[in-house]
């Protein structure tokens, strides 16, 4: 049961596109590439780092919109067009001193495969494929792009009773 490792959570380790995104991508006729977040991830990214948690973003794709967006939400360790995410985990675990067993880690998709089967809190969004499905500890309810990152740091944050609605409306 994954409840117990919602207690060990120190950091969240998060893909992209079809995590924190619905993984479709509107392309304008100058080229670019569009996404789409959802607020309330953004929320509770954002109380998480205020509460002392450490967020790392590890994606494949390499857009300046996305990492403005994680930036103003006070992220600062991102990594982006990464096809080999395994490496990348080890190095950033080894920086901040941090063990792979109190990570949540958050993949939807094959380029997450490696990296997820390392950490201790193995998650994945309702819509993920199903080799990642397999593996993980934690289903969101959610899809990917639908809250299912807010799900994850709300029932760690409830685990550790860090989820104080009398004080989380004043951040």
């Amino acid at each position: 049961m994954y409840l117990s490792k919602l207690t060990e959570v120190t950091t969240f380790v998060l893909d992209v596109d079809g995590v924190m995104t619905d993984g479709r991508v509107l392309v304008t006729e100058e080229g670019n590439m569009l996404r789409s977040f959802n607020i309330k991830d953004g929320f509770a990214m954002q109380l998480a780092i205020k509460l002392g948690y450490n967020i790392c973003i590890i994606t494949g794709g390499n857009s300046s919109g996305v990492i403005k967006r994680l930036e103003g939400l006070g992220i600062t360790d991102i990594y982006s067009k990464i096809h080999e995410k395994l490496p990348v985990f080890q190095e950033y675990l080894s920086a901040k001193n941090l063990k792979a067993s109190e990570v949540a880690y958050m993949g939807d998709d094959i380029p997450d495969y490696n990296l997820i089967k390392e950490v201790g809190l193995k998650c994945c969004p309702s819509d993920a494929s199903h080799d990642i499905k397999d593996i993980c500890d934690f289903i969101s309810f959610y899809p990917g792009g639908g809250g299912c990152v807010r799900e994850l740091i709300e029932k760690v944050l409830r685990a550790q009773s860090k989820w104080d609605l009398g004080t989380i409306g004043i951040w």
